[in-house]
């Protein structure tokens, strides 16, 4: 058995409380990450239309073209507050053992 770190991206709707998983990958990057949201973005499975805020931590591998996706759905990013471990112990607790970079769709 080969255990490895992981990253996903998780988005969170809390009216419904579904999970979105957009993608796991060993070595993340903002390329990567801005992929998986345009990827979320056509995915015929998500409403994009009902959601009006994306929840986010400030790591560098979401850049600015990452929020693009999304304002140009007319979603409001919000950033955590810096350091908010909290915040982060939400997605990395429902996403199990792999470790989650949070975002929250609301």
């Amino acid at each position: 058995m080969d255990l490895r770190w992981v990253y996903a991206v998780v988005f969170l709707e809390h009216g419904t409380r579904r999970l979105h998983l957009a993608g796991v990958t060993a070595h993340p990057t903002a390329q990567w990450t801005v992929r998986q949201a345009r990827n979320l973005a056509v995915d015929p499975g998500v409403r994009l239309e009902s959601l009006r805020f994306l929840v986010r931590d400030r790591d560098g591998k979401y850049a600015d073209s990452f929020g693009t996706v999304f304002e140009s759905e007319t979603i409001e990013i919000v950033r955590t507050a810096p350091r908010s471990p909290r915040r982060t112990r939400t997605a990395n607790g429902s996403s199990g053992p792999c470790g989650a970079r949070p975002s929250t769709v609301c």
